[in-house]
């Protein structure tokens, strides 16, 4: 082989190996991204509250790829704070330069710089949070709740909630989740007597009642939850409207059941404002702005004495999931939103008569369902 034959395969050598590099690059920035998406999610039974009633829910997804993982969120907005899954998204994706940029194993560092970049718009928050402690603990290689130092043994039993119906439909619903020992009973309405009833004629479960700021008056609340402290009811949510604190005071002092504060404590700088008028808080991974917020507000709370639970919107298994991997630290769950909808595309939590199961793999710990 001549000199000039040695260089010349050399050189090839060499640029072989650069293209591979290249492609090695090419393939590196192909396996990272921000991926906002809607997802419909379709329920089971319509779903009505004093507050709305729906056939489906739209929540916002998001994959975070980094590294060869992929962290995955989701929000659940609620319209009333003005949240829909199209505002989430268009957040995302005003912040995709930013996510892209940024080290997610900074996750306090990027989650800082969302909440001072973006007013509002909680789920968008929340499925950012999600996917960056998905990311992280699937990088440490452990389950989001070891992360926390929690052990999963120690996660409670879930609610099964039975929207508002005729009484009818509503005893079929409650058959129908003969499995879940402890029930949530969605009430507000005039038709309160006739819903309890209605349950009643079917099951002696224990039961929780959310009346999702129904009663109008600190009076009519009053008189509700006395008659629902006979009929086997555990504790009740969110009795009058988020602006009535003093009522609610009011009501405290005359009933003998718990009450949960749930729309009117959205977030943790709301707790203080709370905390003489009712016993415990509903916390929610779409209302606080993730995983993260919701920790530093069940800690606030334990440091009031208040009970804390935790909630859910009508949501998919990653946020349902995302927020069970806190469950161990709280004195209640509903946390059944997944449980509500036909088409979940993932699978992670799951319920055995009635208790959480947190999954055991790294991160969230989902599976994505084939079909």
């Amino acid at each position: 082989m001549t000199r000039r034959e040695s260089l010349m395969l050399s050189g090839a050598a060499l640029a072989a190996r650069a293209l591979t590099r290249g492609e090695l690059r090419a393939a590196e920035t192909a396996a990272s991204g921000i991926d906002p998406q809607i997802i419909r999610l379709n329920l089971k039974h319509t779903w009505t509250t004093v507050m709305s009633s729906s056939e489906y829910r739209d929540t916002m997804h998001l994959r975070l790829r980094r590294d060869g993982i992929t962290g995955i969120g989701e929000g659940a907005p609620i319209v009333r704070y003005e949240e829909t899954a199209e505002s989430a998204k268009k957040t995302v994706e005003g912040l995709r330069e930013y996510l892209a940029a940024a080290d997610p194993a900074q996750f306090s560092k990027i989650l800082k710089e969302v909440f001072a970049r973006v007013p509002g718009q909680y789920a968008a928050k929340s499925a950012i949070d999600i996917a960056l402690m998905d990311w992280n603990a699937q990088r440490l290689g452990v389950p989001l709740y070891r992360y926390f130092g929690l052990d999963a043994k120690d996660a409670p039993v879930t609610t099964f909630s039975i929207g508002i119906d005729d009484p009818g439909t509503t005893r079929a619903k409650v058959e129908e989740a003969a499995q879940y020992p402890v029930l949530k009973i969605k009430v507000g309405l005039d038709t309160d007597e006739a819903t309890l009833a209605a349950v009643r004629a079917v099951t002696n479960k224990p039961l929780r009642v959310d009346a999702n700021e129904g009663w109008k008056t600190k009076e009519e609340a009053v008189r509700k939850i006395n008659w629902l402290e006979t009929q086997g009811v555990e504790f009740i949510e969110q009795p009058l409207p988020a602006h009535m604190i003093e009522e609610n005071r009011w009501v405290r002092a005359r009933v003998h059941m718990p009450i949960i504060c749930d729309e009117g404590c959205l977030h943790a700088e709301d707790i203080p404002k709370v905390k003489d008028a009712f016993d415990g808080i509903n916390v929610k991974l779409d209302k606080a702005g993730g995983v993260m917020e919701a920790w530093r507000m069940i800690q606030i709370a334990k440091s009031f004495g208040m009970k804390t639970m935790l909630g859910c919107m009508v949501s998919s298994s990653c946020t349902v999931t995302a927020a069970a991997h806190l469950s161990p630290l709280v004195d209640y769950a509903d946390l059944d939103g997944n449980l509500l909808i036909a088409n979940d595309p993932y699978r992670g939590v799951t319920v055995k008569e009635g208790k959480l199961i947190l999954p055991a793999r790294p991160g969230l710990g989902l599976e994505m369902v084939k079909g």
